[in-house]
């Protein structure tokens, strides 16, 4: 029986983040709903209760009955999971006379008790909260304070419950992972034996129960989810998978022909379907990224029906769904962010079940699955790229000569990108080398490319603006595009990347020699939140 923490999400932006810091721990853990939690299953160790946007004394607040939890389980609060359990059993939260926001020190901290075993004098924690907890139940200890916050850390005396104000899951923190590997490992007792490996031979084996005999479509993009999708599915039913390869007319330059060739050698049957007379039809006009998202999700929808009915026994429809995908469609709150064509685009009359294999994986955690399964290289780093292809990166409607635009100016940046060797050393160095990229340490030092030291890029076509430009003696009046790459872990959160002045000024005067239609190249400077990665 596989162990697994539940981690009980109360709408903060951050819960992904402690889930992904425990599935580090070689851990699996579920993230579920704060009024969800699993009773009586067996193969649950801990409950960790996360931060919410909420008070603990707003009308609409997030709360579950601790009842169920304190004294059956070890909990861990996390800010307002800290508050929410003070709260509940007798101690008091109060507004703070300033919102507590940022780098914080540990002043005291009972390194005697197990969820700071190991911490340092000093260390530097991070505090996002506008409440504070003045007051902790009568059965509590403080076990670790700052200079602002006398109750940065408290614990009970007779059940298994520890809280903290601040977030042990983000960066900030320095031994954040410390902590929870205190919680998880120590107390919690787990036993670390959730990997890439196990998740595909449990995987495998589920997919062959829930399939069984029958036939399987699965779209694939090109894009390392749905390739990994595919081999896992591969594994488990073979033949009785058929992938299906759509061209809506808005892949990247090339696409359909390098995707189509790059499935060959994994054996895999695949059909490719020209599809984008209708795409571009049915998106005619329209404006509204919500609307084009939508749209497509529909057409794919029809044409996997209308190839479903050419499958004898087709009952099935696969998607490289991961983890954030569904996270960001819709939150806790029941606030949609955007909808991602796999998960908001899908009519309620799809003619096909959905299985979705990878739909409670992060994005590196399908990497390393796809190692696993001894995938080439080049397909598993490949970038994340939208569902809706280029259709999201073009700014008012689309058509056919804005996405040839599109297209030539991204060929551009994206092989500059592959192109620009850089060398890295440090904190830099490790954290490029803990996402996988191949790479060897030579006196401490890697090189690697532009390309695999970031997480995304892409191009934008700003096709509702124009602009002034002189070309030899002529006047011109085009559009710009502007160049986006992010740096990031999971993609819940994401930083501009920096990249070097001497490669922008080269992609930007190829861009605008090269291709017709564009006389200005920008760069996104702007991190997520409060920005998404994609425009639309």
């Amino acid at each position: 029986m596989q162990q697994k923490i539940v981690i009980l999400d109360f709408g903060s932006q951050t819960t992904q983040l402690i889930g992904r810091r425990v599935r580090e721990l070689d851990t699996f853990c579920e993230i579920l709903p704060y009024n969800k939690f699993p009773q009586d299953d067996p193969s649950v160790i801990g409950v960790i209760l996360s931060g919410s946007p909420y008070s603990v004394h707003d009308p609409e607040a997030f709360q579950v009955d601790l009842s169920k939890l304190v004294g059956h389980l070890p909990v861990l609060g996390i800010c307002y999971g800290a508050q929410f359990i003070s709260y509940s059993m007798g101690g008091r939260v109060e507004k703070a006379d300033s919102r507590e926001y940022g780098r914080a020190h540990l002043q005291t901290v009972d390194t005697s008790n197990p969820l700071f075993k190991g911490f340092e004098p000093g260390s530097q924690v991070w505090m996002s909260h506008g409440d504070t907890i003045t007051a902790i139940p009568a059965d509590c200890k403080a076990i670790a304070s700052t200079e602002e916050v006398k109750y940065a850390a408290y614990a009970s005396t007779t059940n298994p419950v520890w809280a903290v104000q601040f977030h042990p899951e983000v960066f900030h923190t320095v031994q954040g992972t410390q902590l929870l590997r205190n919680f998880v490992v120590d107390i919690c007792g787990s036993k670390q034996n959730w990997s890439a490996a196990s998740f595909v031979d449990t995987t495998v084996a589920e997919l062959k129960q829930q399939l069984g005999s029958d036939r399987v479509i699965l779209g694939l993009s090109g894009g390392v989810d749905s390739s990994v999708a595919a081999v896992l599915l591969h594994r488990a039913i073979g033949k009785n998978l058929t992938c299906i390869f759509v061209d809506h007319g808005m892949l990247r330059k090339n696409e359909f022909r390098d995707v189509m060739h790059d499935y060959e050698c994994l054996g895999l049957n695949v059909i490719g379907v020209d599809a984008s007379a209708k795409f571009f039809a049915d998106l005619a006009g329209v404006t509204d990224p919500e609307k084009k998202r939508k749209i497509i999700g529909r057409d794919f929808v029809e044409v996997f029906n209308a190839e479903a009915k050419k499958i004898e026994g087709a009952k099935w429809l696969a998607q490289g769904t991961i983890y954030p995908d569904r996270i960001e469609s819709l939150n806790i709150t029941g606030k949609v962010i955007k909808s991602h064509h796999n998960v908001g685009g899908l009519p309620k009359d799809m003619h096909l079940q959905l299985c979705e294999p990878l739909k409670w994986l992060f994005k590196d955690e399908v990497r390393r699955v796809g190692r696993q399964l001894g995938m080439p290289e080049h397909l598993i780093t490949r970038h994340p790229f939208p569902g809706p292809g280029l259709a999201v990166r073009i700014l008012g409607d689309i058509t056919p000569e804005k996405v040839r635009i599109l297209q030539d100016a991204d060929d551009i940046y994206i092989k500059g990108l592959r192109e620009y060797k850089v060398k890295l050393t440090g904190e830099e160095a490790r954290k490029v080398l803990a996402a996988g990229v191949p790479a060897q340490m030579t006196d401490g030092e890697i090189e690697v490319s532009l390309y695999d030291q970031i997480w995304q890029a892409g191009t934008v076509l700003l096709s509702t603006v124009r602009s002034v430009g002189v070309m030899g003696d002529e006047r011109t009046y085009e559009h710009p595009v502007a160049l986006r790459a992010v740096t990031s872990t999971d993609a819940m959160t994401a930083d501009w990347a920096h990249l070097p002045y001497d490669f922008m000024a080269r992609v930007s005067n190829e861009i605008i020699n090269k291709v017709k239609g564009v006389n200005r190249v920008c760069y996104d400077i702007s991190s997520k939140p409060p920005s998404t990665i994609e425009w639309e």
